[in-house]
C-alpha cells in the first residue's frame, strides 16, 4: 500500500530570504510582492496535496477482501482526509494574508499594530500577531485550559 507525502510546510517553499535595502520601508512594494509569491506558492502546493489524495483514494478504493486490510485502508483514509482538511483550513489563512497584501495591511501585529518582522514572515507567513503578542496570548490560552 502506497502512502501520501507528508503535507507542505512553509519551509517546504523555497525562497530567498529577503535582504532590505538599508533605507527601504517596512513592508515596500518589494516586500509585499516577496510574500505574496511564498503565499501564492505555498498554496499552489497544498491544492496540488488536496488533487493528489483526491486521486489517491479513487485508485485505492477497492473492495478488499480481508476486513482487517480494509478497516486499515479505512483509518489510512481517515487521517489523509483530516490533513486535507486542515490544509483546506490553511487555505483560508493563506488567502486573508494575500487579501492584507492587496489591501497594505499585511506584516502589521493585529493586536498591538507592530511591525511582526520579515523572518517571522518567512517562517510563518500567515502570522497576524506579534511575537510578544502571540506569546502573551499562547500563555492566556495555556491558563484558561488549566483552569
Amino acid at each position: 500500500m502506497s502512502t501520501l507525502t507528508p503535507n507542505p510546510n512553509p519551509n517546504d517553499v523555497k525562497f530567498t530570504p529577503y535582504a532590505p535595502a538599508e533605507d527601504e520601508d517596512y513592508m515596500s512594494d518589494e516586500q509585499l510582492a516577496h510574500f505574496k509569491a511564498i503565499l501564492l506558492d505555498w498554496k499552489h502546493q497544498l491544492i496540488g496535496e488536496a488533487d493528489r489524495t483526491k486521486t489517491y483514494i479513487q485508485d485505492e478504493s477497492s473492495a478488499m477482501p480481508d476486513i482487517n486490510d480494509r478497516a486499515t485502508q479505512e483509518e489510512e483514509f481517515a487521517l489523509t482526509l483530516r490533513t486535507r482538511d486542515r490544509e483546506r483550513k490553511l487555505i483560508r489563512k493563506i488567502d486573508k494574508s494575500i487579501a492584507e497584501i492587496e489591501n497594505e495591511d499585511y506584516g502589521f501585529c493585529e493586536t498591538c499594530g507592530v511591525e511582526i518582522g520579515l523572518r517571522r514572515l518567512e517562517a510563518r507567513p500567515t502570522a497576524t500577531q506579534c511575537i510578544d503578542c502571540k506569546t502573551l496570548s499562547e500563555i492566556k490560552e495555556r491558563q484558561n485550559q488549566g483552569a
